[in-house]
């Protein structure tokens, strides 16, 4: 029942309502209704009507909500200081704690750039006109982090058919690796369904979810490993406590981006900040380098084509970007 909850939340995402908007009769694929896609690249387009264009006076940024919030104020704030001299704008650290409360910030208007995880680009892209542009790779441009499947080092499940009747932590209905991957591959691969032949847990993030497994709260998580990675860099966790059972091909990393309805000038220039930010000696790099692959500039990269995978597991589990109180 859970499972089925948790799908039902993430193929229909529940945001507040919105002032009307006239409808233009324009192509627009998956994307909510307040939005067109003339050009076909899947993401929405800037409005025709001048009146709509944002020009704040502060932009508000956020990155995912994978840990902490806290921790990554001062991680991003070299990078939000050269963004704020590129733009000439302020620039603001909006920490926040879910997935769902990101999309509906930006949806509302109330976000301006962010950095959405890999499973929430296509709602963040179809519910609240996220336009990702750029992610994070390797100074040889590798990218990418894969889903593991991992138990305690010490505990009895060896393989994944050892699941059966345990418990798996996800960690929110959102997440690539953390819910829609791991759903999809344990059914169409092992044959195993949640809440069936094994019980689920939902975390609310990466994270805790390791944390969880590592202090035995859960016999079993699906995580990113990227996280896992800079967790055990940090000391957060010990990885002697851990052991992979299952490991996915590659997937996309979290995608950077503005929200739609940016003025052009200014979403140019906000484009411009990733590309020209010069990581070497700051916090951004000391943290993000830990990842691997070492994650040291920013890579540009199109929703319809970096996210193809992403879109592929979606439909393998039924997901659909309907976008309630639109």
């Amino acid at each position: 029942m859970l499972a089925r909850l948790a799908l039902a939340a993430a193929a229909a995402l529940a945001l507040p309502a919105l002032p009307a908007l006239a409808q233009e009769n324009c192509p627009r694929g998956q994307l909510d209704q307040r939005f067109c896609d003339r050009d076909g690249d899947m993401v929405a387009d800037a409005p025709t009507d001048a009146s709509r264009l944002l020009d704040p006076p502060t932009l508000i940024f956020a990155y995912t909500p994978v840990e902490d919030p806290e921790v990554y104020r001062k991680v991003w704030d070299g990078f939000l200081a050269h963004m704020a001299k590129v733009t000439g704008k302020r620039v603001q650290f909006f920490p926040v704690q879910s997935n769902a409360a990101q999309i509906e910030a930006m949806r509302a208007g109330r976000l301006h750039v962010a950095g959405f995880n890999t499973g929430s680009n296509p709602i963040a892209v179809n519910c609240a006109g996220f336009v990702p542009f750029a992610m994070m790779a390797s100074k040889k441009d590798e990218f990418g982090y894969e889903m593991e499947l991992i138990v305690q080092a010490d505990g009895p499940i060896k393989e994944v058919q050892d699941l059966k009747g345990r418990t798996l932590a996800f960690t929110s209905p959102t997440s690539n690796s953390g819910f829609k991957a791991p759903s999809a591959l344990l059914k169409s691969d092992f044959g195993l369904e949640a809440n069936k032949d094994f019980k689920t847990a939902f975390s609310g993030k990466h994270d805790n979810s390791i944390l969880g497994v590592a202090n035995k709260d859960y016999d079993a998580a699906a995580i990113a490993n990227s996280v896992k990675t800079r967790m055990i860099a940090r000391k957060v966790v010990d990885a002697s406590k851990l052991r992979v059972i299952f490991r996915s091909e590659t997937f996309p990393t979290t995608g950077y981006g503005h929200v739609y309805n940016l003025k052009p000038e200014l979403a140019a220039k906000v484009k411009e900040a990733f590309f020209t930010f010069d990581w070497e000696g700051t916090d951004l790099l000391k943290e993000f380098q830990k990842s691997q692959p070492p994650q040291e500039k920013f890579v540009p990269i199109t929703f319809k084509k970096d996210w193809a995978v992403i879109r592929k597991f979606d439909e393998l589990t039924g997901v659909k970007y309907e976008c309630r109180g639109s």
